[in-house]
């Protein structure tokens, strides 16, 4: 190893969370200009092709130059777990550092972010005692712990003997960190309520502006509304007002709705984490540049 990949290999990570709407990619995108930055997008709807608008996923205009990853993996009638994110974006932050530029993990999924910072390790784990709990718990509980977990519910969703066995394959066992990788940099975006209800708001606006019910309809058509990556976000709403279920007013005002409860999701399991620096844009672009400072 060269004195320069020794260099590049201790770049720090900066990770940037925070709810829906609340300026992370702006904020990441000055970062990564200022500092010749990669961003890694977290985010578990921004992975699946032709989902662009629903998901408000950054144009090519709004990544302003700066690479983003993370985007655009998998279709959305394909399997993708938490572990496969984590595996890729150990990938993509050994392969960016090692081009000497800054790597950046960038989103509002909380799991996919601990994933990697936490060093979650997953897979099928030898362990009886688990399994009696899993067999204890009712069916109702096991799909529970699959949504929180991101575990995707197999075909038979009423054998329980599959549900169980999905949740060894796909489920995080004990093993992980109790404190963040080295030589890395975590903030979130702290943004006054009623601000992001209004940046919500305009953001709903936009996406049907931008032409999110063909998007959906186009979606429906190609990959059937029951998958998986259709019954979330904006998309299901959508189908309804399609099918005259719900006037467009009503669609909006649904969505706001949900939105909301997303953000309010996406926040308590942030604070949870306490080692996440919190703070406007401006202050967290101010102290990113402090923390850099200091390691270079």
């Amino acid at each position: 190893m060269t004195d320069g990949e020794l260099k590049n290999k201790f770049l720090p990570l900066i990770v940037i969370a925070g709810p829906t709407a609340s300026g992370k990619t702006s904020l990441a995108i000055s970062i990564a200009k200022k500092y010749n930055g990669e961003i890694i997008c977290a985010d578990s709807r921004s992975i699946y092709r032709d989902m662009d608008i629903g998901t408000a996923k950054p144009s090519i205009s709004e990544q302003d130059g700066v690479p983003h990853w993370g985007l655009d993996l998998v279709r959305p009638d394909e399997h993708y777990s938490v572990a496969d994110f984590k595996s890729y974006t150990i990938e993509k932050i050994a392969d960016i550092r090692k081009r000497g530029k800054m790597p950046m993990l960038v989103g509002g999924t909380g799991l996919y972010i601990d994933a990697v910072i936490f060093d979650y390790q997953f897979g099928d784990v030898a362990d009886e005692k688990k399994r009696e709990t899993l067999n204890n718990m009712t069916m109702d509980q096991l799909y529970e712990h699959c949504r929180n977990n991101n575990i995707p519910l197999p075909e038979n969703v009423q054998n329980k003997r599959y549900v169980i066995r999905n949740i060894e394959r796909n489920g995080i066992n004990d093993s992980r960190r109790t404190e963040p990788i080295s030589n890395t940099i975590i903030v979130g975006i702290a943004t006054d309520r009623d601000v992001l209800r209004s940046r919500m708001m305009r953001r709903i606006e936009q996406l049907f502006d931008d032409g999110v019910v063909d998007e959906a309809k186009k979606l429906g058509e190609m990959y059937g509304w029951d998958g998986e990556a259709l019954k979330g976000n904006i998309y299901p709403l959508v189908h309804l007002y399609l099918l005259g279920q719900m006037t467009l007013g009503e669609t909006k005002a649904k969505l706001a709705t949900t939105d909301w409860r997303l953000a309010k999701r996406q926040l308590t399991w942030f604070r949870r984490n306490s080692y996440i620096h919190w703070g406007s844009a401006d202050e967290l672009r101010d102290y990113i540049v402090t923390q850099l400072a200091k390691s270079s």
